[in-house]
């Protein structure tokens, strides 16, 4: 749960009182225009920046106010998927995958190669282990650390973009992934993401942040339904809305819209949420 959470930067407010309840073994995306503070939002999560305000409570401990060492244990919960994969470009896709098994276990390397095994069949990589990062796909490189994101069986997993770079049929083969994943693990996502397709048929909540605070955050079915003029602007892609082409439009420019009359279109009809397949397509 996250309560009144605060962060700036200088004078700069990135978001306030920020407060949501991120539904436990289910899948949430978190959408924004650009410069709104959602990858600033996931680094406040599992700790590696500390929020001016507020609270991030995981099992009854609060990350935003703890020590390091409770911290260090509460870090264990979390896998990230960043935006590039961040995979090391020197080491092979096994090695890349078993290096928190190494940094934060004392597990055996029999032990480490069934692990490693079992998490290249769950995203599909069985026989890519020894290539290189750059021998590879884009696609297979999220897969690859969506892999090592899973290695240590986390609680909570956190993807920072990770539709970014991809075609539309890798990012399809992609949110399928997510979702056959969510279904086996059980393990809490929240995903950010700019892609209006991914955000409408992949998560069972979404939420919004804009104008420094969290415009709404839901069911999936409610939020698309919305008529809450920044969220039906964003999901429908348009221009007629408070969103601007830099950050929010002033007074004048929402006043001159309303004059003109311009309509904010039709919600389209609400897609069928993606449902766990049993198979996993490469990408």
């Amino acid at each position: 749960m996250v309560e009144g959470l605060t962060k700036s930067f200088g004078r700069q407010v990135v978001w306030e009182n920020v407060t949501m309840t991120i539904p436990a073994g289910q899948i949430s995306v978190l959408l924004g225009p650009s410069g709104t503070g959602k990858s600033v939002f996931l680094k406040a999560l599992v700790g590696l920046i500390r929020p001016d305000r507020g609270h991030i409570w995981i099992n009854g401990h609060d990350l935003a106010t703890c020590g390091e060492r409770r911290l260090y244990e509460l870090r264990r919960l979390f896998g990230v998927l960043f935006q590039d994969g961040a995979l090391f470009g020197s080491l092979n896709l096994y090695e890349n995958i078993a290096f928190p098994l190494r940094e934060h276990t004392r597990m055996k390397e029999a032990q480490i190669r069934r692990l490693v095994a079992a998490k290249l069949e769950l995203v599909g990589l069985v026989g890519a282990e020894h290539k290189m990062p750059g021998e590879i796909s884009g696609g297979m490189r999220k897969r690859a650390g969506l892999a090592r994101a899973l290695v240590l069986d986390p609680e909570i997993i956190l993807f920072d973009e990770p539709d970014s770079g991809l075609d539309p049929v890798r990012t399809a083969y992609l949110n399928q992934l997510i979702v056959d994943l969510n279904h086996e693990t059980g393990a809490t996502f929240l995903i950010v993401t700019h892609d209006i397709n991914s955000a409408r048929t992949v998560p069972h909540h979404i939420g919004l942040l804009f104008r420094r605070e969290l415009v709404m955050f839901g069911p999936r079915e409610r939020v698309l339904s919305s008529a809450e003029p920044a969220v039906r602007q964003f999901l429908n892609a348009r221009r007629h809305g408070p969103i601007g082409m830099s950050e929010e439009k002033d007074v004048t420019e929402l006043a001159a819209e309303a004059l003109l009359g311009q309509d904010p279109g039709e919600l389209p009809p609400i897609p069928p949420q993606l449902t766990p397949s049993g198979g996993r397509g490469g990408a």
